[in-house]
């Protein structure tokens, strides 16, 4: 077998790559008459007739130019024939094509051998796309070389796709570390605030309490952080509700102008009768918030940022886009600041990734804010143009969300209740960490309750089967062991029907439901301050028992 012939044999274990060859694929050729003045044979009818791009470059020449294309590579690239020739293939090269694989190509040339690659090019009208390539030399029979040739193959939708499921495993991993170290954080945080409270209300140096408020207030900042890396991860406990996004941006107009300052200002385009959205309140506004201090930052001469709503409907489209076919309401903010690059706004929405310097931002907004997007069943996109060479630039942040039916009827935030709620009851808690377990109990003490404590799900069934009265189950969800916090709910309940359930945790994975529902369960997220843990242990007493979904069903918060 000559080499030629060998060349065409992919190597024992070696992965599929652009060239692919079979057993009769060669990497170089020979010919007798060079010339391409006769162009009636069947071989060039064929060439031309192919579907796959094809040229030709004449290295005999200076900058080795081309000297034939076939219509698929015009088609391939918007340029005609007469555009063609004559010209350099670099040419078709841009501003994000990688310098690597152009070196690549370029010694491959010099050296006079082949290579199969691919390569970002750009096409007449300045649109990107992958090309698959293969180059190899032709020679003649003194072995001189006269040409190279190169096939072509748009790659596009196979890079896109495969980028795509490469970032959607990433930000997997990202989101599942995330979140896991959030529930810890959380943990840790619910000791330090509880006991920064506890501290407070036993201190009276003015001094002291000072510096127990700067403490706090740093633990309530960390508590933030960690919201934020739930939403990012998709995991954050939402408590949706039907909205008029109109009525929300309006009202968040204020807190909004005076975010941005004074060299900002904001101009409102709202689409009137816009339909209900349903999605949490609180998160909503956090991730409005968040796009619209990125887009101050990218302004920092001053400009107009632009909110507005609209209906967008989902046809064909709509699988492209990540979503089922139907009726969405967007919420858009446009800012007339630098703009992004393509590979800045590929990663713009990955957490700590941050164009600002240091001690600018955490890279963690629109990370939250796409995370809050993608579990309220919706989609973040961004739109960015870098200014420069007489282009204005900006950037367009629009969250798409499922319109509801009718009009929205918003509710009232509950006044928050100066007196704590108190009780005498009996409360079982059953918690893993030891801190976290004994601040609950001396919280609950505090208020006039009877506390049992069990460290894990096994313990706590032991304690409700041989203690008489036991009137609440206060018990975290994620514990060690193979019963976690809702598996002992629902056994508890199965031995006490009458027993209320209170459940804890720092990370709702467990809850996170595909939609909105009506909540089947009471959760109380960590950390949590001793007045709200007063009204949530009060209202469930109160309540009484509520049915618990067998384990493996959704659970909805």
């Amino acid at each position: 077998m000559s080499e030629d012939d060998q060349a065409g044999v992919p190597e024992p274990g070696a992965s599929h790559s652009t060239e692919a060859p079979s057993l009769a694929h060669l990497k170089s050729a020979t010919i007798r008459e060079p010339g391409l003045d006769d162009r009636g044979s069947v071989f060039f009818a064929a060439i031309e007739m192919t579907r796959m791009p094809m040229i030709l470059t004449d290295p005999r020449q200076p900058d080795n130019p081309i000297v034939f294309a076939n219509r698929a590579f015009q088609d391939l690239t918007g340029y005609t024939q007469a555009e063609l020739i004559g010209r350099n293939c670099r040419f078709l090269q841009g501003p994000e094509t990688s310098r690597e694989t152009v070196r690549e190509l370029r010694e491959a040339v010099e050296e006079r051998r082949a290579v199969a690659t691919e390569i970002l090019n750009y096409k007449r009208d300045g649109s990107p796309f992958w090309n698959g390539i293969f180059i190899g030399p032709v020679f003649d029979e003194a072995g001189a070389i006269v040409y190279f040739f190169a096939s072509q193959l748009d790659v596009t939708r196979r890079r896109v796709s495969e980028q795509a499921f490469r970032q959607a495993q990433k930000m997997e991993a990202i989101g599942q570390l995330t979140a896991g170290l959030a529930h810890d954080f959380n943990n840790l945080l619910q000791v330090v605030s509880g006991n920064l409270e506890l501290a407070r209300n036993s201190v009276t140096s003015e001094r002291a309490q000072r510096q127990l408020a700067n403490a706090a207030g740093a633990a309530e900042r960390g508590a933030k952080l960690t919201k934020q890396l739930l939403s990012f991860a998709r995991k954050a406990r939402l408590e949706p509700r039907s909205l008029n996004l109109n009525a929300l941006v309006l009202a968040f107009a204020e807190v909004a102008e005076s975010t941005l300052g004074s060299t900002v200002s904001v101009r409102l385009d709202l689409t009137p009768r816009l339909p209900a959205v349903t999605l949490d309140r609180t998160n909503l506004e956090m991730a409005l918030l968040n796009v619209l201090i990125n887009a101050r930052d990218a302004m920092p001469a001053g400009g107009t940022v632009t909110i507005s709503t609209g209906t967008v409907h989902l046809d064909g489209d709509g699988k492209a886009r990540g979503l089922p076919p139907g009726d969405y309401v967007a919420l858009r903010v446009r800012d007339e600041g630098e703009g992004m690059a393509p590979h800045v706004a590929e990663r713009a929405t990955e957490p700590f990734f941050s164009t600002k310097g240091p001690g600018k931002g955490t890279g963690l907004g629109l990370a939250m804010a796409h995370g809050f997007v993608q579990q309220s069943r919706g989609r973040l996109e961004i739109e960015s143009r870098p200014k420069g060479g007489g282009i204005e630039g900006g950037t367009t942040i629009t969250m798409l969300f499922p319109a509801g039916l009718g009009a929205a009827a918003e509710e009232e935030p509950a006044q928050q209740r100066a007196v704590l709620r108190r009780g005498d009851e009996t409360v079982l808690v059953v918690e893993d960490s030891d801190d976290v377990r004994a601040l609950a109990r001396e919280y609950l003490e505090s208020l006039g309750y009877q506390v049992l404590s069990a460290h894990n799900g096994e313990e706590a069934l032991g304690i409700l089967e041989r203690e008489e009265r036991i009137d609440l189950l206060f018990s975290d969800i994620v514990m060690p062991g193979s019963l976690n916090g809702l598996i002992l709910a629902d056994r508890a309940q199965a031995m006490r029907p009458d027993l209320p359930v209170l459940l804890t945790t720092g990370y709702n994975e467990d809850l996170v439901a595909e939609g909105p529902a009506t909540p089947t369960m009471d959760v109380l997220g960590k950390p949590y301050r001793k007045s709200e843990l007063a009204d949530r242990i009060r209202a469930a007493l109160d309540r009484g028992a509520r049915p618990m979904p067998a384990p493996g069903e959704p659970h909805h918060g």
